[in-house]
């Protein structure tokens, strides 16, 4: 589809970081890239499943992707790569077949079997089958390539020759980042055993760099072996691996954790001995939990991917990524609610907002410019206290409730309300219901609550949301209370049992003014 030409005029004075991204690829080729194109790449470990970091990494990077094509024609690729090459270094908890896996411990990933048995050739064949469901699933635009596929099928042998053209070079990058007994037996090659299978942690000698031929001797039989690392002979070391691969793909973009920033340095010091530009990129910042710390997948903390989609949209999530990626942020249950709401918020904003708003707005990003409408008339915290007033987890009932605030609102109509109906109705039990407690009004509250019960009573059950909250704030500043947020914190408290709610008019509107003095009836019988 063509890029209106506002949209492009706007995207290259954009301040949003995908674009500032975009600019380095801009800067990198001031005349064009040819018919090469613009090469992104992602990777992936199949040791596990995909998870969070996979989901941000992609969703990230096409970000970028779509920011660069909003300002240039420009072919772009994205390859999402799997480095199922690499030595199963220890067995994951939880997969079956612990005895069998344990015996192809230090095997390439793709040569392990699958324990699962549903018919894949290997235990990396299984998890990069999942990878590309995972990654189609969020209907992501890539290119799926594996290391065994590259190694043995003979696509990296030129660059493998490379490695070993400047091995010594290589080696006087490496050697001095290592600790001094790991300098004894360190090599940028790793030879696959022809004896075991075993991905080989063992120096070797450089025979032949045309051939790819390498000395080594094989741990299993203290035999000396002359053996070309060439069509999946062996497989690189971390780091020079990286930099083999951005040398013989082209790749021009990548951005990895703040973690790796060790990694990219060096790997930048090896491509260009290889002989090519390290790709643009830039290091973002870990997410943390709830108690500030780094999130493991050994350790669980933190939410998963599929934790957090079982409470909200998927598009929350990815306005909450797209954020701020640069600062630790927290990734916690409890953090869900607002980013859901201001996701509809800034939707919402999206169609009155000129070009340059618009390519600052998060949600052109996550939607990569193709922006639905804003269809959603309740907050994700009204929903919630609307299911604990209502002490009801029957969507029904609770659409009930909702086509009194929402007429034109149905499940037909609106699916995405109806969806986030069910997302709240799960995130109450899991999160909310157990921790409200409402209070009694002190003498104070109780007479305003009395004076906005009268009030209430001469208005209709249609009554809009906006007459009610200018109800609510006058029975507040008539009842002397300086600071309306103190106000509002009681009818809160007293009322929906949480020290923070939404709009009262709003709530009032949705749960309907005879329900709501029923609440005010109960609050003051326990005055």
């Amino acid at each position: 589809m063509p890029i209106p030409t506002e949209l492009r005029e706007a995207a290259k004075v954009s301040k949003a970081w995908p674009y500032e991204e975009a600019r380095k690829l801009l800067k990198r080729y001031p005349d064009g890239p040819g018919e090469k194109g613009i090469v992104f790449e992602t990777g992936y470990g199949p040791s596990g499943l995909p998870h969070l970091g996979t989901f941000q990494e992609v969703a990230r990077t096409l970000m970028v992707r779509r920011a660069l094509i909003e300002m240039v024609d420009w072919p772009t690729r994205l390859i999402a790569f799997s480095d199922d090459m690499d030595g199963m270094r220890k067995v994951p908890p939880g997969v079956p077949h612990q005895d069998m896996m344990h015996a192809h411990l230090d095997q390439p990933l793709s040569r392990v079997p699958d324990p699962y048995g549903c018919g894949h050739e290997s235990y990396a064949d299984h998890n990069n089958n999942l990878l590309r469901q995972f990654l189609d699933r969020f209907g992501f635009d890539y290119e799926f390539l594996a290391s065994s596929d590259c190694y043995n099928g003979g696509r990296f042998d030129e660059a493998l020759r490379q490695v070993l053209r400047k091995y010594d070079e290589i080696m006087g990058v490496m050697l001095p980042t290592l600790r001094e007994e790991r300098r004894q037996t360190y090599s940028p090659v790793l030879p696959i055993s022809r004896v075991n299978g075993k991905v080989l942690q063992v120096p070797v000698e450089v025979i032949d760099a045309e051939s790819g031929l390498v000395r080594y001797v094989e741990p299993e039989t203290g035999e000396s072996v002359e053996q070309s690392i060439l069509g999946g002979g062996a497989k690189l070391q971390w780091k020079v691996d990286w930099a083999m691969r951005w040398y013989a793909l082209g790749v021009d973009y990548e951005m990895a954790g703040k973690d790796l920033i060790d990694s990219v340095i060096q790997s930048g010091k090896i491509v260009r001995i290889l002989g090519a530009r390290p790709p643009e990129g830039f290091n973002y910042e870990l997410f943390l939990d709830e108690n500030g710390e780094k999130i493991s997948k050994t350790k669980g903390n933190g939410v998963t991917i599929d934790e957090w989609l079982t409470y909200a949209p998927q598009e929350s999530l990815a306005f909450y990524i797209y954020r701020e990626p640069k600062r630790a942020k927290q990734l916690s249950f409890g953090i869900i609610p607002k980013a859901v709401d201001e996701y509809q918020q800034f939707l919402a904003a999206y169609p009155t907002q000129e070009w340059d708003k618009r390519t600052g707005n998060p949600v052109h990003h996550v939607h990569a410019g193709n922006v639905p409408p804003a269809r959603m008339p309740l907050t994700f915290a009204l929903l919630l206290n609307l299911v604990g007033v209502a002490s009801t987890d029957n969507k029904d009932l609770l659409w009930a409730f909702v086509k009194r605030y929402a007429p034109e609102a149905s499940p037909a109509t609106h699916p995405e309300l109806d969806a986030l109906i069910g997302y709240a109705v799960v995130y109450f039990r899991d999160f909310v219901k157990d921790s409200l407690v409402r209070r009694a009004p002190d003498e104070k509250e109780a007479a305003a609550l009395r004076d906005l019960d009268e009030r209430l009573a001469g208005f209709p059950e249609d009554a809009s949301a906006e007459e009610l909250q200018n109800m609510v704030f006058e029975v507040g500043k008539a009842h002397g209370f300086e600071n309306l947020r103190d106000w509002f914190k009681a009818l809160y408290e007293t009322l929906l049992g949480t020290s923070q709610g939404p709009r009262m008019g709003s709530f009032i509107a949705l749960y309907g003014v005879a329900n709501s003095r029923k609440l005010i009836a109960e609050a003051l019988g326990g005055a």
